[in-house]
């Protein structure tokens, strides 16, 4: 039977370094995913990847157990994201290849892509907060509850946002369609 998460960091905390290993294998492909959703650069992503591998090797001992792993992990990519960003001094930006790798892979899906594209097009226009958070449970598909934890809010403060979400997407599909 196969380890948890959390049992392999108490054991990666202890100096198991096997355990520590599997660890890194396990997450590095989430590391990588979230961050390059977040920094829309393959380049900016491997490179928050690879930080975040490295801070898991500096701080698995501090994982206490409060949460599981992928939140405590998550919460790590997401600072790891917001430092690149800080200091780069760049305004965050949504990954934008996403939807064209998919598009290029279902070319027969058109309008999904276009209306994919619309997506991430219309979260790039949301501030920050709003953006993080829907991209917590849209793409990363993570609960209400994880993200709170993930973002350091409560669970109410993210059903909030995602309301505020819907909403102002609703808006813009409808200033859109006026356009049109």
């Amino acid at each position: 039977m196969s380890e948890t998460d959390e049992q392999l960091a108490q054991r990666a905390g202890r100096g198991d370094r096997p355990a520590l290993q599997r660890l890194l294998e396990r997450h590095h492909d989430t590391a990588f995913r979230f961050s390059y959703r977040l920094l829309g650069s393959r380049a900016d992503a491997q490179d928050v990847a690879q930080e975040v591998c490295i801070r898991l090797v500096e701080r698995v001992a501090s994982f206490r157990g409060d949460s599981r792993f992928s939140t405590w992990l998550y919460q790590m990519v997401l600072n790891a994201c917001r430092d690149h960003m800080r200091r780069q001094g760049r305004v965050r930006e949504l990954q934008q290849g996403f939807a064209l790798a998919e598009a290029e892979s279902r070319a027969d899906w058109v309008d999904s892509d276009m209306k994919l594209r619309w997506l991430y097009r219309a979260l790039d226009q949301l501030k920050p907060d709003l953006k993080e958070t829907a991209l917590l449970i849209l793409a990363e598909e993570v609960t209400q509850e994880d993200a709170a934890a993930i973002l350091g809010i409560s669970a109410g403060t993210v059903a909030w946002r995602m309301s505020e979400v819907k909403k102002r997407l609703r808006a813009m599909a409808d200033h859109d369609d006026e356009r049109v």
